[in-house]
C-alpha cells in the first residue's frame, strides 16, 4: 500500500487540532508516521495552515497519495500547481524559468485574494459585532422606555387615587354632620324623660320615708314609757333597764340607712331628759343613805 499524506488528530473535544503527516497507509490514523510536514487549525477564521512547502512537494513527486482534506490543503498552498508546472517543464511545454514566473504570479494573486478575503472576514466580524451592539442598545432603550412608561402609569394611578380620596372625604363628612343633630335631638329627648322619672321617684321615696317614720316613733315612745319606771327604781334595777334600751334600739338600727338617721336623733332627744330625771331622783336617795350612815355611827 502506498505512502499517504493525511491528517493526525490532536487537541481537545470540540477543539480539534491536526498534524499533517506522511505515514504508511496501513498505519492507524493517529498511529506511527514517517514525517510531520505541517499543522492545520480549523477553529480559527480563516483556518490556519502551516506547511513545509518543499517537503510536501518532494513527497508528492515521490508518489505519496494525499487524502481529500490533505489534497485541499496542498492545493490551497500551491503545492499541486507547482508540481503541475514542473511536469510541463519536463515535457518541454515551457522552460523552468517560465514555470517559476507563472507560479510567482499565481502566488501573488493568491496572497492578494487571501488578504482581501481575510479583511472581508474581519469587516464582516466587525459589522456583526456592531449590529449586535446596536441591537443590545435598542433592546436596552426599549426596556428603559417600558420601565419609564410603567412608572409614569403608576404615578398617574397614585395621583388619581389621591384625587378620588380627596373627592370622597367631603361626601363622607356631610353624613357625619347630619348625624350630629340627630344625636343631639335624641339626647334632648332623653333628658326630659330622665327628669320626669326622677321627679316621679322623689315623691315615692318621700312617701315611703313618711310612712316609715310614724312606725318607728311608736316603739320609741314605748321605750320612753318603760324607761320612766326604770329610772324611779333602785340602782340595782337600773342595769337591766339600761340593758333593755339598747336591745330595743337594735331593731331600729337594723332598718334601712334612710330610716336610721331620724330614729337615732329622736331616740337621743328622748333619752336625754330621761337620764337627767334619773340622776335627779338618785341624788336624794344617796343623801338619805349618807344621813342614815352618819346616824348609825353617832349611835355607836
Amino acid at each position: 500500500m502506498p505512502t499517504m499524506i493525511r491528517l493526525s488528530r490532536h487537541g481537545k473535544t470540540h477543539k480539534a487540532f491536526y498534524h499533517i503527516v506522511v505515514a504508511d497507509g496501513r498505519a492507524p490514523r493517529d498511529g506511527r508516521f514517517i514525517e510531520k510536514i505541517g499543522t492545520y487549525n480549523p477553529i480559527s477564521n480563516p483556518a490556519e495552515i502551516v506547511l513545509d512547502f518543499d517537503k510536501a512537494l518532494d513527497w508528492i513527486q515521490k508518489g505519496a497519495q494525499p487524502t481529500d482534506t490533505a489534497r485541499a490543503i496542498l492545493s490551497y498552498k500551491g503545492v499541486l500547481y507547482k508540481n503541475h508546472l514542473l511536469i510541463g517543464a519536463k515535457k518541454g511545454a515551457f522552460t523552468e524559468a517560465e514555470a517559476e514566473a507563472k507560479f510567482q504570479k499565481w502566488l501573488e494573486d493568491k496572497e492578494a485574494k487571501n488578504a482581501a478575503s481575510k479583511s472581508g472576514i474581519e469587516e464582516k466580524i466587525r459589522a456583526e459585532q456592531k449590529e449586535k451592539f446596536e441591537a443590545e442598545v435598542k433592546v436596552k432603550e426599549e426596556r428603559t422606555a417600558e420601565i419609564a412608561k410603567k412608572r409614569a402609569a403608576a404615578v398617574e394611578a397614585q395621583v388619581k387615587e389621591a384625587q378620588d380620596a380627596a373627592d370622597e372625604t367631603p361626601a363622607e363628612e356631610a353624613p357625619a354632620t347630619e348625624e350630629a343633630p340627630a344625636v343631639e335631638e335624641a339626647k334632648a329627648e332623653e333628658a326630659p324623660a330622665a327628669e320626669e322619672a326622677k321627679a316621679e321617684e322623689a315623691p315615692a321615696a318621700e312617701e315611703a320615708k313618711a310612712e316609715e317614720a310614724p312606725a318607728e316613733e311608736a316603739p320609741a315612745e314605748e321605750a320612753k314609757a318603760e324607761e320612766a319606771p326604770a329610772a324611779e327604781e333602785t340602782p340595782a334595777e337600773e342595769a337591766p333597764a339600761a340593758e333593755e334600751t339598747p336591745a330595743e334600739e337594735a331593731p331600729a338600727a337594723e332598718e334601712t340607712p334612710a330610716e336610721e338617721a331620724p330614729a337615732a336623733e329622736e331616740a337621743k332627744a328622748e333619752e336625754a331628759p330621761a337620764a337627767e330625771e334619773a340622776k335627779a331622783e338618785e341624788t336624794p336617795a344617796a343623801e338619805d343613805k349618807a344621813e342614815d350612815s352618819e346616824e348609825t355611827k353617832t349611835e355607836k
